[in-house]
């Protein structure tokens, strides 16, 4: 199984892991998050990221998540990176985290593919006919 973690700023990690709990009905195993801060000394950071990769990795690999490509906690991630071992995704959401821990049986690659087409197809603009079509039948 494909361990997931995901590497943000501050709490993002741990409301992403509460959201997960919540819309699946239970904690997945294999699954943890890391807060970092602009002010965190990236060695440390880093070493801390690798031991939980150690914890999360059953033989599988593990895909990490962040949430902004370019800032810090992406800055580390590009550190633990390892072709074929450990992948990594920046623009973290809730349904690229459903999508890869519900596929996460499969290879690292198809549970990446998995992850972003859930990215894509999460993002849905909502119009003002549709949210009232919506109500109206409520």
């Amino acid at each position: 199984m494909i361990g997931v973690l995901i590497i943000a700023h501050g709490d993002l990690g741990d409301g992403f892991l509460h959201s997960v709990a919540h819309v699946m009905g239970k904690m997945p195993e294999q699954f943890a998050s890391m807060a970092v801060s602009a002010h965190d000394d990236p060695l440390t950071v880093e070493q801390h990221g690798r031991k939980l990769l150690e914890q999360l990795d059953s033989g599988d690999g593990v895909l990490i998540f962040t949430d902004i490509y370019g800032a810090t906690p992406s800055n580390v991630v590009g550190r633990l990176i390892m072709p074929g071992r450990v992948a990594a995704i920046a623009g973290v959401s809730l349904p690229m985290l459903v999508r890869a821990l519900t596929y996460r049986s499969q290879s690292l690659r198809v549970v990446m593919d998995k992850a972003i087409s859930g990215g894509h197809e999460g993002i849905v603009l909502m119009e003002h006919d549709y949210v009232a079509a919506r109500s109206a039948n409520h």
